[in-house]
């Protein structure tokens, strides 16, 4: 006899395909990250300076970072799936006029219009991978790190996958590349959309009637129900309390003991739903906004512009090695970056899930995430044979993975699921300062130290010779800033722990008082 589907499992396939979409979108939201392995060979071709070569990557930079709240605005009220379309418009009018820009040569296209274009790659970038996350973000409310953890990786793979595809199909093609960032971006994207859905109402994670759960206390809704909450993600009780996405997502076994105890610290860890303009209210917000502007400033100065650290020691250690060559090698970088990255996203969001189900706390992931980044920086500094460029790139990656490989889990912890979308975005408005501060810093210095070299025929290019001291004054700025890092996430974490203790002061003296 036929057995009745199952709605448990019904839902959980369905949860499981949404988080391989988001997967997949992220595979080719991460593309802003090879900007430094076609933007040397793209400046070259259209006579631009390293001023003008990082003014575009920090377009891209913008697009990524600061449409965030419009379009988690977007993604919250209509659905992810919007979010998503948005994104593949954006990619394709970025990518596509980008490489006929680069066919048209000198003069074919002004710099407010590569700027333009520039802007629409990194807006469809982040439309895209913010649904991914609000996906993976709401449809796994208790293991939230793990399940952000792989479009968070994916995002980080992104530059290597694209940039071996193109080592494959279009060696030493930078026509070839920015056409199959062009196509593979807007075909992934487009049909993983499609299997993208947020999981509702799944039987395993319905409202639990209050009757059957006595023991879990009352003073975390009643604390929620003072808190602003978006419509569309409340449920309602059946006494008629309402109640955040988060604190209802409990499982329908959780009477047994230790899963309702489980369940009162996951409801507390996680606090209220705030979105909108209260997050300017909220001190966590800014704790978390100026540590992820600082070190995320930092990690796209090295990201943008790895390509120009590998020519300029190139230039200087061997004045023989050809154009190929070098061409080879920032790819090969590029790489790397892209490969630690994503072994960054996928450590740091598996590791902090552990870290919080030890008591500990998320933040260690940023701690040691800023001190890689200082050992980035020094090395840097101090690097002059361009064999060894590979510590610098590998560090980079690794630490700029271990950053936004917890900082999902980070917002959605301190404000709740519901409005991920939004707050979000307001999170990714502060690389936006820092980002253009030390790429165009290192844009000015490496200008300043560079000189045109003619071919003879009227072309020729703008290079530096001068090995790590055509940049390293920009270096200098972000190793400052790394270390402001350390100690910001440690004054982090201590102000996690006051919070908690005068939580656990509050909560004494309410269950004294009833």
């Amino acid at each position: 006899m036929r057995q009745p589907p199952n709605p448990e499992q019904s839902h959980r396939t369905i949860r499981i395909i949404s988080v391989v979409a988001a997967t997949g979108i992220a595979l080719s939201c991460g593309t802003n990250y090879a900007y430094s392995a076609w933007a040397p060979q793209f400046a070259e071709r259209l006579n631009l300076s390293a001023t003008q070569q990082n003014l575009i990557g920090n377009f891209g930079n913008i697009g990524m970072y600061a449409v965030g709240i419009p379009g988690g605005i977007l993604i919250d009220s209509r659905g992810p799936r919007w979010g998503v379309l948005m994104g593949v418009i954006a990619l394709a009018c970025g990518y596509f006029p980008l490489r006929a820009a680069y066919l048209g040569g000198p003069g074919s296209v002004g710099m407010p219009a590569l700027c333009f274009f520039g802007l629409m790659t990194g807006v469809g970038s982040c439309t895209a991978f913010s649904a991914a996350l609000k996906v993976c973000a709401t449809n796994w409310p208790r293991h939230r790190g793990t399940a952000t953890a792989f479009p968070l990786s994916a995002f980080g793979l992104s530059a290597l996958f694209y940039t071996g595809m193109s080592a494959l199909v279009f060696p030493n093609d930078t026509a070839g590349y920015l056409l199959l960032l062009a196509c593979g971006t807007t075909i992934m994207v487009f049909v993983s959309m499609f299997f993208l859905q947020i999981v509702h109402s799944a039987p395993q994670y319905e409202s639990v009637p209050s009757h059957d759960r006595p023991d879990l206390v009352r003073r975390d809704s009643n604390r929620l129900r003072h808190t602003h909450k978006h419509k569309t993600s409340d449920t309602k009780r059946t006494d008629g309390e309402p109640v955040s996405e988060t604190s209802s997502l409990v499982p329908s076994d959780a009477s047994s003991p230790g899963d309702v105890e489980e369940q009162k610290q996951h409801n507390h860890h996680h606090g209220p739903d705030i979105t909108g303009f209260q997050l300017l209210r909220t001190p966590k917000f800014w704790q978390l906004f100026i540590m992820l502007g600082l070190l995320c400033g930092v990690g796209l100065m090295t990201i943008n512009n790895i390509g120009n650290n590998a020519r300029s020691l190139w230039h200087h250690y061997d004045d023989s090695a050809s154009h190929d060559f070098i061409q080879k090698r920032q790819l090969i970088h590029v790489s790397l970056l892209s490969f630690c990255s994503f072994l960054g996203r996928l450590s740091s969001g598996i590791g902090s899930d552990w870290l919080v189900h030890h008591h500990a706390s998320r933040f260690w992931t940023l701690v040691a995430s800023a001190l890689i980044f200082t050992t980035a920086q020094v090395v840097a500094l101090t690097l002059e044979n361009p064999n060894q460029l590979f510590w610098l790139s590998s560090l980079t990656g690794l630490a700029y993975g271990s950053l936004f490989g917890v900082y999902p889990a980070l917002v959605a912890d301190a404000f709740g699921p519901s409005g991920m979308g939004i707050n979000w975005g307001a999170m990714t408005m502060a690389p936006v300062v820092s980002g253009n501060i030390f790429n165009l810093a290192y844009g000015r210095i490496l200008d300043q130290h560079s000189h045109f070299r003619g071919d003879g025929e009227g072309g020729g290019e703008r290079l530096c010779e001068d090995g790590k001291d055509c940049y390293s004054s920009a270096y200098w700025l972000t190793l400052v800033a790394s270390a402001v890092g350390v100690l910001w996430a440690l004054w982090c974490i201590r102000q996690e722990k006051l919070e908690r203790i005068r939580e656990m002061k509050e909560d004494g003296r309410r269950e004294h008082d009833g």
